[in-house]
């Protein structure tokens, strides 16, 4: 989505990557086996959504999707942090269920990462959020591929519970054509 709000996706090709049985090439660019990686002109991987969307502005000429204001910018990275905690924390969710035993699974772990998932989204709702167009920054761009996250991993079932989020999300998609292009279908 970053790519292509900032009119890089002609230069990036997106590869899969099998995270149950990585490439050893894959690991030599990233040894923590972070997904997203990018790897740029000269060869140096770049790993971590948010390090990635600070490349994209800064190719893109700045201040596009990283406000330069920095009232707006400590705004923006807030939010992409408070998105991407919840997004882990649904990661660490599904990965107790995919390659943990039935019977290894700890409903106590489970319980804590649902805990931080519903305290992040309850102080989003209460946030009143409202897209105001444009080009979306960081922040907003991590909270959309949160909320496609959820309904991709989730079956949407954060919608009833944060009505704000869900017009927050119909805006943002209905202004920002990257959203459809890169929305996750939902996992079966």
């Amino acid at each position: 989505m970053g790519a292509i709000i900032c009119g890089l996706d002609d230069r990036i090709d997106v590869v899969a990557i099998d995270l149950a049985n990585p490439p050893p090439e894959f690991l030599e660019l990233t040894p923590l086996g972070k997904v997203p990686t990018l790897v740029d002109a000269d060869g140096t991987p770049i790993y971590d959504s948010r390090v990635i969307l600070s490349w994209m502005d800064r190719e893109a000429g700045g201040d596009l999707i990283l406000p330069r204001d920095p009232t707006a910018r400590m705004e923006a990275l807030r939010l992409q942090a408070l998105a991407d905690g919840i997004v882990d924390a649904g990661v660490l969710q599904v990965y107790e269920h995919r390659y943990r035993p039935e019977e290894m699974r700890s409903a106590m772990w489970l319980e804590r990462q649902e805990a931080k998932i519903r305290r992040g989204l309850a102080q989003l709702e209460a946030a009143k959020l409202r897209f105001q167009g444009g080009p979306p920054h960081v922040g907003e761009i991590a909270l959309a591929a949160l909320l496609g996250f959820s309904d991709s991993h989730f079956a949407g079932a954060w919608r009833p519970d944060y009505p704000g989020l869900y017009a927050w999300l119909d805006s943002f998609a209905a202004a920002v054509p990257a959203w459809e292009r890169t929305r996750v279908k939902p996992v079966s």
